[in-house]
């Protein structure tokens, strides 16, 4: 497959986890990627180049798309998928934590956002695709920045799609559920707890870094050129449960007594 022949990316926070495994998806299918990040990946190539870049600085950004520009030409496809968590409750919470949260999910979005558009409403359009959250759809515990933050990018890509749909410009966002990613590790390094989450996602295990780059290189192709707007769960199913408990399975175990 080569989708994206000929098509220049920016990808955030590309050196690991899910937005390297989407870097390495695009180039896979043709596409020259810049990755935008504090840490550098392991490795670059002809296809992928790597400039240092705190997303939450607008002089950062704006020369980050400049560079872009000046090595490629164009800018067709931005990924905004630089994030971080906080787990702790509100009256423990710092400000500057809060605060920080905030910059990178949410700030951090709007600036390349910002600086890409006019780029691609040049060029004829565009796709951008959003990492959310599954937390962005409801709430957890010890999470409230992360959960509003998120909640803000999913509305964010709402509003954004409308703005320029007249462009040619499509907005989406892709809100993955339990991933194996450096990120999630703490959740489930202990057996007990890992035994606790997959019983809860119905497909019974977490998701891979590779799975969400799939979907996401879907939301930025032509293969969605109908989809702006949208808010695309991978999460296993986990949000398709109202968290009610599954009442066939103990009427089950009732009668194997």
């Amino acid at each position: 497959m080569a989708r994206f022949d000929g098509k220049v990316a920016i990808v955030t926070g590309g050196a690991r986890g899910i937005g390297a495994a989407i870097v390495a998806r695009l180039a896979s299918e043709g596409a020259k990627v810049t990755i935008a990040d504090l840490d550098a990946p392991s490795e670059t190539s002809d296809d992928v180049a790597f400039l240092r870049t705190d997303a939450t600085r607008a002089d950062d950004v704006r020369a980050m798309v400049a560079a872009t520009l000046e090595r490629w030409g164009r800018l067709d496809i931005l990924v905004n998928n630089a994030g971080i968590g906080a787990l702790v409750e509100t009256p423990e919470m710092e400000e500057d934590v809060w605060d920080r949260v905030f910059a990178i999910n949410t700030r951090a979005t709007f600036l390349f956002c910002k600086a890409a558009i006019p780029v691609m409403r040049d060029a004829g359009g565009g796709a951008i695709v959003n990492i959310a959250s599954i937390s962005g759809l409801a709430g957890d515990y010890a999470m409230g920045a992360y959960n509003a933050s998120k909640a803000a990018v999913v509305n964010y890509t709402r509003s954004l799609a409308l703005d320029c749909a007249r462009d040619g410009i499509r907005v989406n966002a892709l809100c993955p559920g339990l991933i194996e990613t450096e990120m999630a590790a703490g959740a489930v390094a202990d057996p007990a707890d890992r035994a606790f989450w997959f019983e809860r996602i119905p497909l019974g295990r977490s998701g891979r870094p590779d799975e969400m780059a799939a979907v996401a290189a879907f939301l930025a192709s032509d293969d969605a050129s109908y989809m702006t707007g949208s808010i695309v769960t991978a999460d296993g199913g986990i949000t398709a449960h109202t968290g009610q408990p599954n009442a066939p399975d103990r009427i089950r175990q009732r009668k194997l007594r």
